[in-house]
This record gives C-alpha cells, sequence and structure tokens, in this order.
C-alpha cells in the first residue's frame, strides 16, 4: 500500500499518514512465528539429549540472533511500516534500530559462516575434534561470530548515520560507503567462504562414506572366506554355524546410505569356541575375531547425528541466501548508483524478505530434522 506525509511544515503541524494496516498485521504475526519458533529450538537443545550436538549449539546462536531481531528490531520496523515507512519517533532511537539491525543480521551470516567452519574442521580432522563437548574451537567462533558483528555494526554507535542535512522522517543508513563496507563484510566476503567450506565438507563427507563402504565389504569378504575355510576344512557339522553371515553385517551392508554409527568397528564372525580350538589346521585370518567383542580404538568417525545435522544445514543456508541476496543487492546497488531509482516498494519488499528468513528456520529444523520434528509434536501437544 503506498503511504506518505501529507504536510510537515516550521510550526511542527500535526502529520497525516495513510497507515499500512496490512503490514501491522503481518508483522504482528511474523514476530509471534519468529519468537515462538527459535524459543522451540533452543529448549529442544536444551531439553532433548539426542540434540546435544556441537552444531545444534550453533544452531542455537542462530536462533538466540532470530529471537533478538524479533524483539528489538522487528517491533520499530513494523511500527514504521504502519506509518508508510515515515520514521516518526526519536533520531537516536533510529540509530539504535539501524545498530541492532546490522549488528543481528550479520550475527546470522557469521553463525552459519562459523557452522560451515567447524562442520568443514570435523569432516576434515576428525580425530582431533570433540563431538561430545563444547571445547575451545567452538567457544572461539561463538565468540568471534559475536564481536565480528558487533564491530561491522558499532561505526553507527559513534554517529557515522549523523550526516549534514538527514531527513528525520527517514531511518536508514545514511552513509553510502558504510553501506557497502558493511555489505561487503558481512555478506559478500563470508557467503563464498561459506559454499567453498561446504563444498569441501561434502567432498570429505563422501570419500569418507566410500572409505568406510569399502572396509564393510573387506570384513564381509573375510568374514566368508573364513567360513569357507571352515566348510572346507571338514569340522563338524555345519549345524552350528551360520547360515549366512552375522545380521549386523547384513544389515549394515543393506544400508546404502550413512546411519548411525558411532565406531565403525571389525565385524565379529561368530563361530563356536569348538571351531577355534579345534586340532584341525585351519587358514588363519588375524584380522577376523571370534566371537569377541571388537576392540574399540579411537579412529575417524562421523557419527549418525552429526550427518543428519549436516543435510540439514545446506537447506538453512540455501534459504538464508535466498531470503537475503536480493536485501543486500538491491542496498548495495543504491549506495553504488545514487542515479538510479530503486523504488520504496522494492526496498520495502526486500526487507520484509529477509526478515521473514527469522520465522524459516525453526521450519526447516522440523521439516528435515527428526529429533527436532519429535521435540516439537512433543512440547506442542502438552501445551495444547
Amino acid at each position: 500500500m503506498s503511504v506518505n506525509i501529507s504536510s510537515v511544515n516550521s510550526t511542527l503541524q500535526p502529520a497525516l499518514f495513510t497507515y499500512n494496516v496490512p503490514a501491522l498485521i503481518f508483522g504482528v504475526l511474523l514476530i509471534i512465528v519468529i519468537i515462538c519458533g527459535n524459543v522451540l529450538v533452543c529448549l529442544s537443545v536444551y531439553k532433548e539429549k539426542a540434540l546435544k550436538t556441537t552444531t545444534n549449539y550453533f544452531i542455537v546462536s542462530l536462533a538466540v540472533a532470530d529471537l533478538l531481531l524479533a524483539v528489538l528490531v522487528l517491533p520499530l520496523f513494523v511500527y514504521a511500516e504502519f506509518q508508510g515507512g515515515v520514521w516518526s519517533l526519536d533520531v537516536a532511537l533510529c540509530d539504535g534500530l539501524m545498530t541492532m539491525d546490522v549488528m543481528l543480521c550479520t550475527a546470522s551470516i557469521f553463525n552459519l559462516c562459523a557452522i560451515s567452519v567447524d562442520r568443514f574442521i570435523a569432516v576434515s580432522i576428525p580425530l582431533n575434534y570433540n563431538r561430545k563437548h563444547v571445547d575451545y574451537r567452538q567457544i572461539l567462533l561463538l565468540s568471534a561470530t559475536w564481536l565480528l558483528a558487533l564491530a561491522v555494526a558499532s561505526p553507527v554507535i559513534f554517529g557515522i548515520n549523523n550526516v549534514p542535512q538527514r531527513d528525520p522522517r527517514e531511518c536508514k543508513l545514511e552513509d553510502n560507503n558504510y553501506v557497502v563496507y558493511s555489505s561487503v563484510c558481512s555478506f559478500f566476503i563470508p557467503c563464498p567462504i561459506m559454499l567453498l567450506l561446504y563444498f569441501g565438507m561434502f567432498h570429505g563427507l563422501r570419500k569418507w562414506e566410500e572409505s568406510r563402504k569399502a572396509k564393510l565389504r573387506n570384513s564381509i569378504q573375510a568374514c566368508r572366506s573364513l567360513q569357507h575355510a571352515a566348510v572346507a576344512a571338514a569340522l563338524p557339522p555345519l549345524g552350528a554355524l551360520p547360515a549366512s553371515l552375522p545380521r549386523v553385517i547384513e544389515r549394515d551392508l543393506a544400508q546404502s546410505r550413512l546411519e548411525e554409527l558411532d565406531d565403525f568397528t571389525q565385524p565379529v564372525c561368530p563361530f563356536p569356541p569348538e571351531y577355534k580350538n579345534s586340532p584341525i589346521q585351519t587358514v588363519a585370518y588375524p584380522d577376523i575375531q571370534y566371537g569377541q567383542p571388537a576392540q574399540r580404538k579411537k579412529r575417524a568417525k562421523i557419527n549418525g547425528r552429526e550427518r543428519k545435522a549436516m543435510r540439514v544445514l545446506p537447506v538453512v543456508v540455501g534459504v538464508f541466501l535466498f531470503c537475503w541476496t536480493p536485501f543486500f543487492v538491491v542496498h548495495t546497488t543504491r549506495a553504488l548508483c545514487e542515479s538510479c531509482h530503486i523504488s520504496p516498494d522494492l526496498m520495502s519488499t526486500v526487507t520484509w524478505l529477509g526478515y521473514v528468513n527469522s520465522a524459516l528456520n525453526p521450519i526447516i529444523y522440523t521439516v528435515f530434522n527428526t529429533e527436532f520434528r519429535k521435540f516439537f509434536r512433543g512440547f506442542l501437544s502438552r501445551c495444547c
């Protein structure tokens, strides 16, 4: 809806607005959805043991950024949109709004970038990666995320928005050089880095999966060879011998996709003790264990929960880029090309699209992650 101020003069005559009621309704609903969805994300990781992974701690940090956006930024933005984009509050409050807007948007992007760094490390050097607790590396990444976001937004606090002939009826970033600087630091540099890291992560994950399946095939072949050797050696009747491969191996072989396995261990061939102690000479397979538990060795491993989290991340990043790329492109174009006419309606649309992203992440987790979905259903059923 098109809205403008009818008259403002030196006598401070009251302004007449055309109120944008649809923006108010949509904005209030958006705030409620963002707060409820992201609170559920934080509660689910706090209460559900299955969700206590390092990746999900970063997701909680992202949810906190979205929550702060809904509480500190969106109410004032919706109020301004309700009045047709006209800012009627104090200029200092506008600068505070711009500071929080830049910082929280930057924090969201940096959180996604930190997740990509963390996942790349987990796949590339898994032996040195702590999966059970948040260690100094994750704490450093989380701290750097928020400190760098604050650093990008800090020029607004220190008065860069106080330009000559500033229009108090508009609340925006006034310095075009700062618009370009903040866009480059917040979006155009982190996003390519993040995409490259995800490409490397999934390339490493594919290699790990192929290596795991190759080891599994070798173990199965060795176990079958041992069974054939036992038959060829004319040991006691085969009634005690397993008719097929051990069930755990058959089940693992049938899983072409990666499933929940905390460790890849050598399979156990469940031959009775008399075969092992038999005086008849048999073929020796030193890598096969006879009915004994496999030794747990420290080795590279990527557990099932982490793989499930990794499958959600590309969707989160893709939706984020879809929502925020138009905003940064339009704002940077307006700052670099002063002669270009960009309509207020387009500016408002791309800004709304960016804010909608904060409501989509909990929906993505619900659709693509069974643990989140299970917790959300249980929590909502108890509340309703």
